[in-house]
């Protein structure tokens, strides 16, 4: 999917968050990136073979 140089990180490496922004829609809170991944505002994902990436959030802290 990735026609420039250097080619951004596939969906399934480590560091696939890396990958350009192709497509970007922050009033409907999601990113299409370069490597085929759907990231959400929520921090969610789905990568292009259909799997589902669970929202991480952080732990709030009591004051």
């Amino acid at each position: 999917m990735c026609a420039h140089q250097p080619p951004c990180p596939p969906a399934d490496s480590a560091d696939h968050l890396a990958a350009l922004i192709l497509s970007a829609h922050p009033e409907q809170g999601w990113s299409l990136l370069c490597n085929g991944a759907i990231v959400f505002d929520d921090t969610g994902e789905i990568l292009p073979d259909g799997r589902v990436v669970a929202v991480t959030r952080r732990p709030v802290m009591a004051v």
